[in-house]
């Protein structure tokens, strides 16, 4: 009973991934000028990694202001630099992750006299989301129902890889919490000792000054 149980929660996991998977939506957000905005994606190790941003136009029909430009850099968690642009209005990056960990891109704007604020479009995928499938239909003159069952496949490869992957990373927390415990059992015993410790002496002094006075 509990096997099938466990068979139906897999089924389900691998059912909603493949229907969510494919859910990509840009972020929009307002960049003030002189301020750093910067945001993190979990990416697994050898995992394909896209990107692109532009800055929305406020008049349309004219082109931006020369106050309308950022500088953009994504990093790894280890400090690694994937990608940078200066003084840009939209660009792009697409890279292989080396790493596993939070990839952080960070948005800057250039301090201006009058302040202004910069709407920007980003859209940011990973993983199965961030292959092309119209170039792989094009090249591969594959038919719809070979084309779909393909992205069904890396669809459930990718959470298998997520699975194994949370597995580890698991591994590594009860590790951490195990060696934390430990730490805290003898930082316990040693403010333990130190306390009675603390108390002999006070015990002691008191001890010494009643004899002192005679009272004892």
């Amino acid at each position: 009973m509990k096997i099938q149980v466990e068979k139906q929660r897999l089924f389900i996991i691998l059912f909603s991934g493949f229907l969510l998977w494919n859910r990509v939506e840009s972020i929009r957000f307002d960049l003030e000028s002189g301020r750093t905005k910067c945001m993190a994606e979990d990416v697994k190790s050898n995992s394909m990694t896209v990107g692109k941003y532009h800055i929305l136009n406020p008049n349309e029909g004219h082109p931006l202001p020369d106050s309308h430009k950022i500088t953009v850099r994504v990093t790894s968690s280890y400090g690694t630099n994937y990608h940078y642009s200066d003084n840009v209005t939209e660009g792009h990056f697409a890279f292989q992750a080396a790493e596993a960990g939070d990839y952080i891109a960070c948005f800057f704007a250039g301090d201006h006299k009058a302040s202004t604020t910069i709407n920007v479009d980003f859209d940011w995928k990973s993983g199965v989301a961030a292959k092309d499938w119209t170039n792989v239909a094009k090249k591969g003159s594959v038919e719809v129902m070979e084309l779909e069952l393909k992205k069904m496949f890396d669809a459930v490869q990718s959470i298998h890889d997520e699975m194994f992957y949370l597995v580890e990373r698991e591994k590594e927390m009860r590790k951490l919490n195990r060696s934390t415990n430990s730490k805290m059992a003898w930082l316990s015993f040693l403010s333990f000792f130190i306390c009675l410790s603390v108390g002999g002496i006070q015990l002691w002094h008191l001890k010494s000054f009643f004899e002192k006075k005679k009272i004892i």
